[in-house]
């Protein structure tokens, strides 16, 4: 049985005895090499550690003048100073540069770097690169220097290394490909319940309806017995305001209308809540920057929605849940992005007289009825799949995270998993 002892370092606990540990000053040393504009662009991802650019979806700004990104070599170790807490550190694998801003350390050790790529972006560190953060909270804080050159380097002897390197190699892929799989899985069940809305709410559920040309392009052919309205006939436009004490309410893409603390939401709400608009059950709430991308609803509940929102009140007898599949099915979303207007689509604003004569397919109440409440049940099988899914998600990140955790710390001894 292996022998354990105390680390002597809280955030690490006890650790293999034959292993070691050295201070990050004795194997990296801090360089700082400009000037190198032409070399491909890297970044450190969370996920990812090291990586081109340009290969994963990124928000943040390239600096025009790139004379003062730094030039890194396969093996550096690289760290973003304000992210290190989350995990954006890694050891390159490429030659490239990377932002002024990133901490970077040429390698003056003999350690296998894909074991130092695994130890650095493990749980365990993370914990320490938050401990050795300062700023006036963790979202904006920067790792200290002299405490990050001190920290110990968790090391087992070279042919450990490389056994618990291609462990986690060959066992993360297994995880990953099993969250990728899952991951499909949920893009396609999100597509089949919008195909499902979608088809419901402009055809009805009788296969055999006999439909008409409605001479609306994005609308196609509809069900002869139902009726079109221009949304004017539906709904007046009504700016109520001044009701800073009502609840906060936001139109999200994915969920329309809901409590806007009740889903991780970054927009920002102003301090003068008296400029939010009151919105009641029924009311049709658009946010006319983002109507093109779904961002629209039937509000279900009473509460203060942004000043920047288009919110109307209904004067029809229509049922407001089948509105609200309607207005959020996938027709409407597109016929949104036909009268939104703006420099590019991601600025496009909705126009106001457009959507006030935008058609409103509506079949007889009855109707209405039977739709939504073939579509609760319909959509609450899709979503069981989907949140079966997710939890498979959940547990298989956790697993991974506790076996890279186990791994590089030597609680699971993996000498013998060479192959």
């Amino acid at each position: 049985m292996r022998a354990y002892v105390d680390s002597g370092v809280d955030w690490l606990g006890d650790i293999p005895s034959e292993w070691t540990t050295q201070p990050l000053w004795s194997m990296f040393q801090r360089i700082k090499d400009v000037g190198h504009p032409q070399e491909q662009m890297l970044s450190v991802f969370r996920d990812h550690g090291v990586v081109a650019k340009d290969s994963r979806a990124n928000n943040n700004q390239t600096a025009e003048n790139r004379d003062i990104y730094q030039l890194v070599h396969p093996g550096w170790l690289v760290a973003n100073r304000m992210k290190a807490w989350q995990g954006s550190v890694g050891i390159s694998d490429l030659r490239g540069i990377v932002s002024g801003h990133y901490i970077c350390f040429a390698p003056n050790h003999d350690a296998h770097g894909p074991f130092l790529n695994w130890l650095f972006r493990s749980p365990p560190y993370a914990v320490a690169y938050a401990l050795q953060s300062r700023g006036v909270r963790i979202g904006q804080a920067e790792i200290d220097n002299d405490l990050y050159r001190a920290m110990p380097v968790l090391l087992p002897p070279l042919v450990e290394q490389r056994a618990i390197a291609g462990f986690l190699d060959r066992e993360t892929e297994r995880v990953d490909t099993l969250i990728g799989e899952q991951e499909s899985l949920i893009a396609r069940l999100d597509e089949r319940k919008k195909a499902v809305i979608d088809t419901v709410t402009s055809r009805g559920l009788d296969p055999h309806v006999e439909c008409v040309d409605s001479g609306i392009g994005w609308l196609g052919a509809v069900p002869r017995h139902w009726s079109i309205r221009p949304l004017w006939t539906m709904f007046n436009r009504t700016k109520d305001v001044g009701h800073p004490d009502e609840e906060m309410l936001s139109v999200f893409r994915d969920l329309g209308v809901v409590a806007k603390n009740s889903h991780k939401n970054t927009n920002w709400t102003a301090d003068n809540r008296n400029i939010y608009q009151l919105v009641h059950p029924g009311w049709l709430v658009t946010n006319r920057m983002k109507a093109w991308q779904g961002s629209v609803g039937i509000s279900s509940r009473r509460g203060i929605v942004s000043g920047h929102y288009i919110c109307f009140d209904p004067t029809h007898r229509e049922d407001h849940r089948y509105l609200n599949f309607l207005f959020r099915s996938a027709r409407y979303v597109a016929a949104y992005g036909l009268i939104s207007r703006g420099v590019r689509i991601g600025q496009a604003e909705i126009d106001n007289d457009d959507y006030r004569l935008l058609q409103v397919l509506v079949p007889p109440i009855s109707e209405q009825r039977r739709i939504v409440e073939y579509l609760g049940v319909e959509i609450a099988k899709i979503d069981r799949l989907i949140e079966e899914s997710e939890r498979i998600i959940k547990l298989s990140r956790e697993r991974r995270s506790v076996l890279i955790t186990a791994a590089v710390t030597g609680q699971i001894d993996v000498r013998d998993e060479v192959e």
